[in-house]
């Protein structure tokens, strides 16, 4: 960040609160012109420029520093990296500062969501300007009551004219002024003491003790357990309740009622809600994926793809790619509470499109949305997942219909089975070459929908006449946006193309690019073995940037890259760039028998990663400790991706119900050796890091396998088609056929 002049203001309040001034000027940051961009995360960056001003920092008299951050804490650890920015520009200790998260804020438009490892992008210059301008307004209240402005800032004490300030005792001095614009300076990156240094989580202590409150542990008045009977195949609907007044007279129960997605029971406990909905008798109408499997959606893609061109006249590698179904797996199950009364409305709920969740409940209960406040919880995971609000339109309903609040929760099959599934797609790749010389690169991407309904759809439609790429439609600009070549493969060519929109899809963490980058990266193999090049060299050759190749270089280096190792075990190392920042990744895999064949006890063997060294160049890295944790999550999506994550589909409905079955990374997966590097950057902004790691994790697993074994694999994850199992009853019980119209 070069050294210039911002504008804040000095807003009216009882203590000191000042906020952020953008849309004119020479901000640091990407210009609104939308005709100039260059990914996705430009377009949200510079959707929330104009309500930028909008976000305030409060000093209180206590000396606590608050902010309310428009955005969703669900473990990523931004009110960590917030507090650090806060901290950072006002002389302050992170643990002074309070981040909160927001209510839902119609006013602040497209600059409350959170998504596309966004976070820090947008709001590092504006939350800097805030606490810059409050940081000015105490120096000048100071100034005035020591009588010199000989002044000096630390860790939230004002010193001068020998005598010492707490800021808490200036807040109400700093703000008794008018309120007005002023020019700060923000610090240069060379003066940095928090920002960039390794901090604890501020939330840290509060998780591992349990007093960190999630929306479940919130205690609203009268709000019971609520859980609702669902339909045995996805998007099924009620038919007719059969045993309505036998399942009220249950013990604990207060309420059953019938709602657009099944039928809900309100009860003491969420164990009486659980006897309750398994004892309902319901017919049900046919869902949106009636007598669908995996086969048929399969086929479904297969007719859907774009060609790929007519035949190179030159020698060329091409290759097609299978990814099935897969679920966010996030660890909190789907939960919200509500409290609906006549002419007003209240949701609790960890979401990540807020102002989108109160304009649809207020429409599905038939208030305004001025009057539905939806309070933003913090999170358990999402991973995607919470970018769709499911559990508080059912909550609102529910609490609408009965006139009481409620407090629901999903069981962990309804996420599974009913909840927002990664689309099964394919992969066609194209590559043509002339000596050691690549002339082209093609790549058909074709996908079950994703559903984009969340808050980037309606950030597309209010700026699709200043995309380059708008006319395309949602799906597509969010892949031409985010999907990139970094490598100088001559005339490259990405395109997509997307059928079925019956199933309940969403925008899984990394979306289209861990699918489509491993594609690529194990092609980029096959294309350096066709070329007798080493694959570490093939791509250090061809890749376009410095800084890609300095994290490729890296973990080379680190992992000892092309070591000697036995039969049956390799090396594997891919790259992925996006949002201005880059990542490789190198493992090392176990595909001996010994290891496939060895008993585990949940039922499932098979290729095991023992070694991973990640490398990630993110810009300026606010918080490399959290960084670090990031990525560490990042690998083990990405080995789960490429080896043991999926849902199996058969008649309409998805076999798995929970992590018995549903096979996310497990401990006797996860590799025991594992080295994290975030390296020095030439840049000082920040970069995109939320998402990162996935895509060159799961090409790196694929890679590897494909070496150990002599095998490119072309369908993941690779164990799909070896599980063999007889799913659990859950809530409800998956009927034994189409035919079997009841659940229990």
């Amino acid at each position: 960040m070069r050294r210039r002049g911002f504008l804040g203001y000095v807003l009216a309040a009882p203590t000191l609160v000042t906020a952020a001034r953008f849309g004119s000027g020479e901000e640091d940051i990407p210009s609104p012109d939308l005709t100039r961009l260059v990914d996705l995360n430009d377009v949200m960056t510079a959707a929330a420029l104009p309500t930028s001003g909008l976000i305030s920092v409060e000093v209180g008299t206590d000396g606590i520093v608050s902010f309310a951050l428009p955005r969703a804490e669900v473990g990523q650890g931004i009110t960590t990296s917030t507090a650090m920015l806060i901290a950072e520009e006002m002389d302050v200790s992170p643990d002074q500062v309070r981040v909160s998260l927001a209510d839902a804020r119609p006013e602040l438009l497209f600059n409350q969501l959170t998504g596309a490892s966004n976070t820090t992008i947008s709001t590092y210059t504006p939350i800097r300007v805030a606490a810059a301008t409050a940081r000015l307004r105490l120096l000048e209240a100071a100034a005035t009551v020591l009588g010199t402005s000989d002044l000096a800032l630390s860790n939230g004490v004002v010193t001068g004219a020998g005598r010492s300030l707490g800021i808490g005792s200036l807040a109400e001095k700093a703000a008794s002024v008018q309120p007005r614009q002023v020019t700060v300076t923000l610090k240069p990156r060379e003066c940095f003491t928090v920002i960039g240094r390794p901090q604890n989580r501020v939330d840290g202590l509060a998780a591992v003790t349990g007093r960190k409150k999630f929306t479940m542990d919130l205690a609203v008045p009268g709000a019971l357990p609520t859980m609702l009977c669902r339909p045995p195949t996805i998007n099924g609907k009620v038919g007719s309740v059969l045993n309505l007044a036998e399942v009220r007279a249950l013990p604990g129960v207060t309420d059953v009622v019938t709602i657009s997605t099944g039928v809900a029971v309100r009860a003491e406990t969420f164990g009486q809600c659980i006897d309750a909905v398994r004892a309902l008798r319901v017919s049900w109408k046919p869902g949106t994926a009636e007598g669908k499997s995996d086969d048929t959606v399969l086929a479904q893609l297969r007719a859907a793809e774009l060609p790929l061109g007519p035949p190179t006249l030159t020698p060329s590698v091409e290759a097609k790619f299978t990814f099935y179904f897969r679920g966010n797996s996030a660890l909190e199950p789907n939960c919200a509470i509500a409290d609906v009364r006549p002419g007003r409305a209240e949701i609790w709920a960890s979401v990540k499109a807020p102002i989108v969740a109160q304009k649809l409940i207020a429409a599905r209960i038939g208030l305004p949305p001025g009057a539905v406040t939806v309070h933003v919880t913090e999170g358990g995971g999402s991973f995607g997942r919470k970018l769709f609000f499911d559990a508080a339109l059912e909550a609102a309903e529910v609490s609408h219909r009965i006139g009481k609040p409620v407090k629901l929760m999903w069981h962990r099959a309804d996420d599974t089975r009913q909840g927002r599934a990664h689309p099964m797609a394919t992969s066609r790749v194209r590559v043509s070459y002339v000596g050691n010389t690549v002339l082209s690169y093609a790549q058909r991407h074709t996908g079950v929908s994703t559903d984009l309904g969340h808050g980037l759809g309606e950030l597309f439609t209010a700026m699709a006449a200043r995309l380059p790429v708008g006319h395309i439609g949602f799906s597509q600009t969010f892949f031409h946006l985010s999907q990139s070549m970094p490598y100088d493969f001559g005339t490259a060519t990405h395109l997509l193309a997307e059928t079925d929109k019956g199933f309940n899809t969403g925008s899984m963490r990394n979306v289209y690019s861990p699918d489509v980058t491993c594609a690529r990266e194990l092609v980029v193999d096959r294309l350096a073995a066709r070329m007798n090049q080493d694959p570490l060299r093939f791509r250090l050759g061809f890749l376009r940037d410095d800084r890609a190749r300095a994290v490729l270089d890296k973990v080379a280096a680190a992992g000892n890259w092309g070591r000697p190792m036995p039969p049956g075990t390799a090396q594997g190392i891919a790259f992925h760039g996006e949002y201005h920042a880059f990542s490789a990744v190198l493992v090392e895999i176990d595909c001996r028998p010994a290891t496939l064949n060895r008993p585990i006890r949940d039922g499932v063997a098979g290729p095991r990663v023992t070694k991973a060294v990640i490398a990630v160049d993110v810009g300026l890295a606010v918080n490399p400790r959290g960084l670090e944790a990031q990525m560490t999550g990042c690998l083990m999506d990405g080995i789960a991706l490429a080896l043991t994550s999926s849902l199996h589909l058969r008649d309409g409905h998805f076999l798995e119900a929970s992590w018995d079955n549903y096979f996310y990374t497990r401990q006797w997966n996860t590799p025991p050796d594992v080295q994290i590097f975030v390296t020095p950057s030439t840049t000082d902004r920040p970069g995109g890091a939320g998402e990162l790691g996935v895509a060159a994790s799961m090409a790196a697993v694929a890679c590897a396998y494909g070496r150990a074994t002599g095998t490119m694999p072309t369908s993941f994850p690779i164990n799909h088609g070896t599980l063999s199992f007889t799913p659990k009853p859950t809530v409800p019980p998956v009927p034994q056929s189409p035919a079997d119209g009841l659940a229990r």
